[in-house]
């Protein structure tokens, strides 16, 4: 996997169309600047696994941002009315499926302190925050003057800047790209008089949504820590919170001393003795036998930072004199740097990244296809590998075991999960579907690449389970005499009532895509296809047509006329967008899909759209020949980035949301390389724009 990687980073570095030079120009020109604290969004330094974010000071002083990683987890205490052991006593509850009982993990009345724990645990850590002290109490943001701030996109780097008592600090932070590491340098004669560093540790809420801060500091009696060693540059404080223990290691250069902690608190200090401070912050499950030391540090950074943005496909939009491109490229640039902080992971991304915890700090595996495949499409396969197939492959035991229990053949895929591969209870969670068909998706973007053995080895056990499952869940319909998908199942808008839901068409499209792909897998590899699969496919419910439109599913009411209908995701358009056409089947009829796409466009509520919509919208758009209503998609007014390209979540969800930002970078690279038939660039007249390194989707 590592050889791919190389490889494909040389031939990125060796085919590349827009010099090196000129990359970072454009990358450069979107660099982030502020002059005071966000109440929303942190500034982040961060590797995929491991994310800082800061506030003005280029630390965690007034503004409480996390330091998330991809392995901090807590499990809260179990309520006292549970028994220790009756967790795994959990029954869900069962629902009629076409003439059978089958249990599902939903809440249960009967057990809802159970249920109520398995959605909320285990939950995201708050691993830590660290900030200035003042040599005073008190001090808040407003006292300090001259407030500058610097991200350098190309190199990883925050420069922060500010004046206090009228003397200058200078602050650079960056994460170390191998290790939860962040490296802290400060310049200024304050620290010779009063300024330090302090280190706090939170104790875990309980909340569904922690935006934009995460833990509570005044719970100090629920957890503990300690000073568990120290010497004269280095300090391990120990921080335990239950059954999850972890350390933070401190290093500096110089002189300088750990202390505390101060009465009543989880907070220790650091003091010094120079006006030049060099220190690093190492969290660890363990304590680490060394940390890097800080300079090594910010030249890892560097080094990777500029690595990540020679290699990969590239937009460059610095030519075109339109306003809305101009924004575009803000967003495009952004959006990539905050995707390989946030949700470059060895666990599939939250849809809050590393900046907050959205969902409990749980993950939704439907979403993947949104957070992890920009990675494919703009030609970083080493950071889509972080977690595929190797998350597959993790959670196949539970998912073998969940299809096996509801009476399915194969693996089925659950919804809201966390890195243990258990399914939160829940209603939706428990009937959504549209997460099934990911394996295919993933694994043949991966083969367009990487078209040889090793790919097809790599995702052959993965696809066949889930095909398997697949085949297995479609009903046949006696009277009919066509596969089913449904009832009880959601849609991908999940506002629909799931008893009565049958054959949604974003489903029905993606079921056959699913199969197809696993078809071809097999016939790649010269292995006989098993016919369950074949015969599901080929007589799959027909889409369902409302008013020469695609509906949401079939025998929907009031498809056009009843709002209820008409917000949530438009899903309809990825099957012509996200989904290419049909490689078996009959073909998608094209003036019901331009009729679907002006329907949508004309009477969708998208003022209440918080999602990837816009962007599932302009790859529709796209595909159907219309390129400056993808564009204005992309820039719709609901759809909206804020200063520093965090996606903004809206009333629904927390912000940021990435899958927004990713799949945003999934439309432009359906602009930058077109896809099968219709391959090369797809920008609106006029504009100038050099692309390089995309294979055309699908």
């Amino acid at each position: 996997m590592r050889v791919l990687g190389l490889l494909f980073l040389l031939c990125s570095l060796t085919e590349a169309g827009v010099s090196v030079s000129q990359r970072r120009k454009v990358v450069q020109s979107v660099n982030i600047r502020r002059n005071a604290s966000s109440d929303s969004t942190p500034l982040q330094v961060g590797n995929g696994n491991f994310a800082f974010g800061a506030d003005v000071t280029g630390l965690q002083t007034f503004k409480p941002y996390g330091i998330l990683s991809s392995w901090c987890w807590h499990n809260f205490s179990l309520p006292t009315t549970i028994n220790q052991t009756s967790v795994d006593d959990y029954t869900g509850v069962q629902w009629w499926t076409h003439g059978r009982l089958v249990t599902y993990a939903q809440p249960n009345p009967a057990q809802d302190d159970i249920s109520t724990w398995l959605i909320k645990n285990p939950k995201r850590v708050n691993i830590g925050n660290v900030g200035f002290t003042f040599g005073r109490d008190n001090v808040i943001e407003a006292d300090l003057k001259q407030k500058t701030q610097l991200l350098d996109l190309w190199s990883g780097k925050l420069s922060s800047s500010f004046v206090f008592n009228g003397s200058a600090v200078e602050v650079e932070t960056s994460v170390d790209p191998d290790s939860d590491t962040v490296g802290i340098s400060v310049e200024s004669s304050l620290l010779k008089s009063g300024l330090g560093l302090f280190f706090d540790f939170p104790f875990p809420d309980n909340n569904k949504f922690n935006a934009p801060f995460v833990g509570v500091f005044n719970a100090t009696s629920e957890h503990s820590t300690s000073l568990e060693r120290i010497s004269a540059h280095s300090a391990t404080i120990k921080h335990s919170l239950g059954q999850t223990t972890y350390f933070t290691t401190i290093t500096w250069e110089g002189g300088g001393t750990v202390s505390g902690p101060a009465a009543g608190t989880h907070r220790y200090f650091f003091t010094g003795s120079s006006s030049r401070l060099q220190l690093n912050v190492a969290f660890s499950p363990s304590p680490p036998p060394k940390v890097r030391g800080l300079l090594k540090v910010a030249r890892a950074s560097r080094e990777w930072w500029e690595s990540f943005w020679a290699a990969g496909a590239f937009i460059d939009l610095s030519a075109v004199k339109a306003e809305n491109a101009t924004e575009l490229q803000r967003r495009i640039i952004v959006s990539q740097y905050l995707l390989a902080v946030n949700s470059a992971s060895n666990n599939p991304p939250q849809e809050s990244g590393l900046v907050n915890n959205g969902w409990y700090g749980k993950f939704h595996l439907e979403m993947n296809i949104w957070n992890s495949l920009p990675f494919a499409r703009w030609g970083h396969f080493p950071l889509l590998w972080r977690s595929l197939p190797d998350m597959y492959s993790r959670f196949l035991q539970s998912s073998l075991d969940r299809a096996r229990f509801q009476g399915y053949e194969g693996a089925r895929w659950s919804k809201m999960t966390d890195p243990t591969g258990r399914s939160a209870p829940g209603e939706i969670n428990s009937l959504l579907i549209w997460q099934q068909p990911h394996p295919m998706y993933f694994a043949e973007i991966e083969y367009r690449s990487f078209p040889n053995a090793t790919t097809l080895s790599r995702w052959d056990k993965i696809l066949t389970v889930t095909a398997d499952f697949m085949a297995s869940f479609a009903f046949f319909n006696t009277t009919t005499g066509v596969y089913d998908l449904g009832p009880p199942i959601y849609p991908v808008s999940e506002n629909t009532n799931p008893n009565v839901t049958l054959n949604p068409t974003f489903e029905l499209a993606y079921w056959r895509f699913g199969l197809d792909v696993a078809t071809r897998w097999k016939t790649r590899q010269g292995l006989s296809v098993p016919t369950t699969w074949t015969t599901v496919r080929d007589k799959l419910a027909p889409l369902p047509v409302v008013d020469g439109t695609y509906a949401v599913y079939e025998g929907i009411r009031g498809m056009w006329t009843d709002n209820a209908t008409t917000n949530d995701h438009p899903a309809m358009a990825g099957i012509y967008g996200l989904l290419p056409p049909p490689a078996s089947g009959p073909p998608l009829d094209e003036a019901v899909l331009r009729k679907t796409a002006g329907k949508i466009k004309e009477l969708w509520a998208l003022e209440e759209s918080y999602g990837w919509d816009f962007s599932m919208l302009a790859m529709n758009s796209l595909r159907l020949g219309d390129v400056e209503q993808a564009v204005e998609y992309l820039l719709h007014p609901i759809f909206q980035f804020d200063d520093a390209g965090y996606p903004v979540g809206g009333s629904r969800v927390p912000t940021p949301y990435f899958p927004n930002a990713a799949s945003l970078l999934l439309a432009t690279a359906m602009m930058a390389g077109g896809w099968d038939g219709a391959e090369g660039k797809h920008f609106p007249k006029g504009w100038d724009v050099e692309v390089e390194g995309f294979l055309p989707a699908m």
